[in-house]
């Protein structure tokens, strides 16, 4: 018998043995202690491409001793690295990729002993051919395997840099914000002492009549009161960024709540000669933290009151719309200068981080509802606007509350905030 008929008989024989070759290869597997990994698996992934890798032995050994090695490593490539891709998302690491194709390489290299040692009349040439064949495929299919393997590590390890300095940029970029913003803090401090310290000397004039001493007095109490908001809200705004604020949800009773607080800041909307009207549902009970959704809406009714010349502002509450049963909606609408991205980029970079700081719906002339980050004030940033809005972003984050804001020029702003009215636990 001609050694490529030996090949072929042998090639048939393998194929008839295959299950049973990868039998003892699984079973080997799971006597092997550094393989725990594959011990767990099912069978179907366990035995995945190694099949195939058998076949093409099979086929390879059917062609001519010369062609043979050539062709079972060519083979071979595809399915060992559909291998390694497969182990290497199942969790593998290199040294159980290689060992497994190495209990592999030794359950063929028995089964090939046993079948010589059943048939003894089969030349040496074709023993050798058969082993030359096995030992090429072998060889390729760890280093089409591993190749894989580390192809996949580097890309996941590129993903892991890409992502660090995504991070760091976001981390760089919130510093710059939140630097803008401490930085006009300072200047809306200065502005305000400024006003206190200004109306503190014109009072101690000598000689000063009784109607100038009125006015100078009412400064000074405009800036005390001024003053004083925005050190609340420094402080707020610090504890907020420190992490201090803890979320305390209870039952309220919006319309309530939501009443004594324009009850008063009504007097300062009067002096402006404004209105400050309430309008929703009594009782509207709902589950919330009283103190952070006071301080919400406390924030933007003041805001409204400051910035608005002519009109007034509306408070209202009740239930949202149709489709978003869940929450309920809390709404401030003025009918101030409006909102633009003129001349706010400190507001802007106050607020959220991960939104755009000046366009989108915000431009002059459009009336898309957009997210609060997006928004900034018209009117000249040296009264602490900005640090109440970025304080509403955050307690409105604490609270899983959804805010936008809609604004034309010289019409009005309104602010839409949609809070939950249940919380899980």
């Amino acid at each position: 018998m001609s050694e490529q008929a030996e090949l072929a008989t042998l090639a048939q024989h393998l194929s008839s043995r295959r299950a049973a070759v990868l039998q003892a290869w699984q079973s080997a597997i799971k006597r092997d202690p550094a393989l725990n990994t594959g011990e767990s698996l099912p069978r179907v992934q366990l035995l995945d491409h190694i099949p195939s890798m058998l076949a093409t032995y099979e086929r390879a050994l059917g062609q001519s001793p010369d062609r043979a090695a050539e062709l079972g490593a060519d083979g071979s490539q595809a399915p060992a690295a559909a291998h390694g891709l497969q182990r290497w998302r199942q969790g593998y690491d290199l040294r159980e990729v290689t060992r497994e194709l190495g209990k592999l390489n030794e359950c063929m290299i028995a089964e090939l002993d046993a079948y010589t040692a059943a048939n003894p009349t089969i030349s040496h040439a074709a023993v050798a051919t058969a082993r030359r064949v096995w030992a090429a495929m072998c060889s390729t299919g760890i280093e089409q395997s591993v190749g894989q393997f580390f192809e996949l590590q580097q890309q996941e390890a590129a993903g892991h840099v890409k992502d660090l300095e995504s991070a760091l940029a976001e981390v760089q970029a919130l510093e710059q914000q939140r630097g803008d913003l401490w930085r006009q803090l300072a200047h809306d401090l200065r502005g305000n002492l400024g006003v206190v310290a200004n109306a503190s000397a014109g009072l101690a004039h000598k000689g000063l009549r009784e109607t100038s001493r009125d006015e100078f007095a009412a400064i000074l109490m405009r800036g005390i009161t001024s003053l004083h908001h925005l050190l609340d809200d420094i402080t707020s705004l610090a504890r907020l960024q420190a992490g201090r604020e803890q979320r305390r949800i209870e039952p309220v009773d919006v319309a309530l709540l939501v009443q004594q607080l324009c009850d008063g800041i009504r007097p300062l909307a009067q002096q402006r000669r404004l209105f400050l009207r309430c309008e929703g549902a009594a009782p509207f009970a709902v589950e919330g933290d009283a103190v952070k959704i006071r301080r919400i809406a406390q924030n933007l009714v003041l805001n409204a009151v400051k910035f608005t010349e002519r009109g007034g502002v509306t408070v209202s509450w009740g239930e949202s719309d149709a489709s978003d049963p869940k929450r309920w909606l809390l709404t401030i609408e003025d009918t101030g200068p409006g909102l633009h991205t003129s001349g706010g980029e400190p507001l802007a970079a106050a607020l959220d981080a991960g939104s755009s700081p000046a366009g989108g719906a915000s431009n002059a002339g459009d009336t898309r509802a957009a997210p609060l980050a997006v928004a900034s004030p018209t009117m000249a940033s040296d009264t602490g606007e900005g640090i109440g809005l970025s304080i509403v972003k955050r307690l409105c984050d604490m609270l899983d509350a959804q805010v936008e804001v809609q604004s034309l020029p010289n019409q009005g702003t309104t602010f839409r905030i949609k809070f939950p009215r249940r919380y899980p636990g």
